[in-house]
């Protein structure tokens, strides 16, 4: 737990048992409507959370129920830094776990042309959020994946400007 992150408005530690999801979400999802997330918006940032909190579930903690799982919310500014509610322009998610840590470049999903149930996460995780950073804890023990949505997204953007070319 450390700097910014450590500062974040709210802060929700849960236990790795998949019973818990939906209050994660659920909660994920009313801060970011408060913050003035669409309800499309809303959906995806609850995706995204739910996706990564599986994966610490599933991969980090091998199906334990009992482990410790940490999020932080917080809004932040066009620039990333804190921000007040009113004058959000995103949000930060903080998920941290106590897992063994990995090699954070070897977290990626499995290849989309193998069409089969599962291993999609960190696909979504990736797609949905304008930013999504895989990192080992400084603890020597557990990862921590930091997510950034914004309202005005930086992927639209660039896909805004790259329709321009193709219309006649």
């Amino acid at each position: 737990m450390s700097g910014m992150e450590s500062q974040a408005p709210i802060l929700l530690e849960m236990q790795s048992n998949p019973q818990y999801l939906s209050g994660a979400r659920d909660l994920v999802s009313g801060v970011s409507k408060r913050l003035g997330f669409s309800d499309m918006a809303c959906s995806q940032i609850a995706l995204a959370l739910d996706e990564a909190l599986c994966n610490v579930i599933r991969h980090g903690y091998k199906r334990a129920l009992d482990r410790p799982i940490w999020v932080r919310i917080a809004p932040i500014d066009a620039s990333g830094g804190p921000s007040e509610p009113t004058e959000a322009a995103g949000v930060r998610i903080v998920i941290e776990d106590d897992a063994e840590q990995v090699d954070p470049v070897q977290i990626k999903g499995r290849a989309l042309e193998d069409i089969r149930p599962g291993g999609l996460g960190v696909h979504i995780i990736r797609e949905v959020m304008d930013e999504a950073i895989y990192e080992r804890r400084e603890t020597g023990r557990g990862m921590r994946l930091t997510m950034v949505k914004l309202k005005v997204s930086k992927k639209a953007a660039r896909n805004d400007s790259g329709r321009g070319s193709d219309v006649a």
